[in-house]
């Protein structure tokens, strides 16, 4: 495999996933024209947000599977074409029922990436997948400002319709440039047990390994962590702007340069960990979980220390704020990678699609639980009680996680040992019928 077309590949679904989460994001700056154009309040605007949320969860173990028995460059090819698809049926409906379907179909396509992350671990070998996980997870912290930036600077001039017809057309072209230009990798490829191998044996996804994943232990608790792992970014993504605007009185001509910076540190913490993890890795087998736990047990103190800042004094508030947006991402990288350290390669779609739609669960309570905790006492409080809780819960199963994570790391070598030894095998068996 020529070392710049694994790059080439890279730049390809970095594209997608920034555009793809861009276009994700929208919605959330584009609410109010919305909101205006179908005559809807809250809580119908709502049951839109939440039903990709619906979708997206229901459709995380289907893309796994297929991902995991089928092509996946083709089907990366059909998730960007149904991106550009659903978008534009969201943008030309008439009615409030409409957009409500269009828009939960959305969702579809939202839980596609598995088989992006399974693609790359067949380019890069273990001692580099942190970093490019790393580089891939920045894309939703610039998507959202893209998104931002589109709704802010382009949906006065031109409409929420016209930008959604935008993005949708950018789904459409990249469906095309992964069509034709990305190659499918054979499953297993860049494990070091396979280095120098001309021709690798070809192992199915089928139900004994579904069964084979339950008897990983280090899954349980990864899929755990990641349940409590993404109510405190639910939480800050869905209720800070408005702490920020409510609680500490801050203008959006300050609130705006604050979270581009907050948002800026947290994708270099997404390559940063990455890094880190792989550097770890290279020492100790639990190093990639240890990078995980100090990342988020450094976020909670300095979380807490960030809303505990006297009011008026903005500039500690603004330096702590990136300072916790640098660390909270340390955990996404190295918990890929290390679901690809423990799975066989014709597995990792769905095991890593088991931990998103773990994740969506989650991510689909925080906000409600801590809007009913705010009626109660303050967003102030409910953002720490509901944040600290879950991220301490979350550092406690990544301290058993590293506890365990060696021994499923050895019984992965030990079958890809066993595989190269095969492969070798009917090399040699081809090698004689040759002759």
């Amino acid at each position: 495999m020529q070392p710049r077309y694994r790059w080439f590949i890279v730049a390809v679904f970095f594209a997608f996933m920034l555009l793809h989460q861009s276009d994700k994001l929208l919605i959330g700056p584009l609410t109010t024209p919305i909101m205006e154009t179908f005559e809807i309040d809250e809580a119908q605007m709502g049951a839109v947000f939440t039903g990709a949320l619906i979708v997206g969860a229901i459709f995380y173990p289907l893309w796994g599977y297929l991902y995991d028995r089928f092509a996946r460059a083709r089907l990366l090819a059909l998730a960007s074409f149904i991106w550009g698809s659903t978008t534009w049926l969201s943008a030309i409906v008439s009615t409030y029922s409409g957009f409500l379907v269009t828009r939960a179909s959305t969702g579809i396509d939202d839980s596609s990436y598995p088989g992006i992350f399974s693609l790359v671990s067949d380019y890069f070998g273990p001692g580099m997948r942190g970093k490019i996980y790393g580089l891939l997870n920045l894309t939703a912290p610039l998507g959202y400002m893209i998104g931002l930036a589109l709704a802010l600077g382009l949906g006065p001039v031109i409409g929420w319709r016209s930008i959604f017809l935008m993005t949708g057309a950018v789904g459409l072209v990249l469906a095309a440039v992964i069509f034709f230009t990305v190659r499918e990798a054979p499953r297993g490829q860049s494990e070091p047990e396979m280095a120098g191998l001309e021709q690798i044996a070809i192992y199915k996804f089928n139900l004994k390994t579904a069964r084979s994943l339950l008897r990983k232990r280090t899954l349980l608790p990864l899929f755990t962590q990641g349940f409590f792992g993404v109510f405190p970014w639910n939480v800050i993504s869905a209720w800070f702007f408005r702490y920020l605007e409510t609680e500490r009185g801050y203008t959006s001509d300050l609130i705006f340069p604050m979270m581009a910076a907050a948002v800026l540190f947290m994708a270099a913490g997404n390559v940063l960990g990455g890094a880190l993890g792989d550097w770890a890795f290279k020492r100790s087998r639990r190093g990639r979980l240890i990078v995980c736990t100090v990342g988020v047990f450094t976020g909670v103190a300095l979380l807490f220390l960030t809303i505990n800042v006297p009011l008026e004094n903005t500039l500690l508030f603004a330096g702590l704020l990136c300072l916790t947006a640098l660390f909270i991402p340390f955990s996404g990288p190295n918990v890929i990678s290390t679901v690809h350290d423990i799975t066989q390669p014709e597995a990792r779609s769905t095991a890593l699609a088991i931990q998103y739609f773990v994740e969506s669960i989650g991510s689909a309570l925080a906000p409600l639980i801590v809007g009913l905790i705010a009626v109660q006492t303050t967003l102030t409080d409910a953002i720490l009680l509901i944040c600290v809780s879950t991220w301490m819960v979350c550092g406690g199963f990544l301290l058993l996680a590293t506890a365990i994570v060696p021994r499923d790391i050895e019984a992965l070598r030990a079958m890809m040992r066993e595989r190269a030894r095969e492969s070798q095998e009917m090399l040699g068996a081809g090698a004689a019928g040759r002759s």
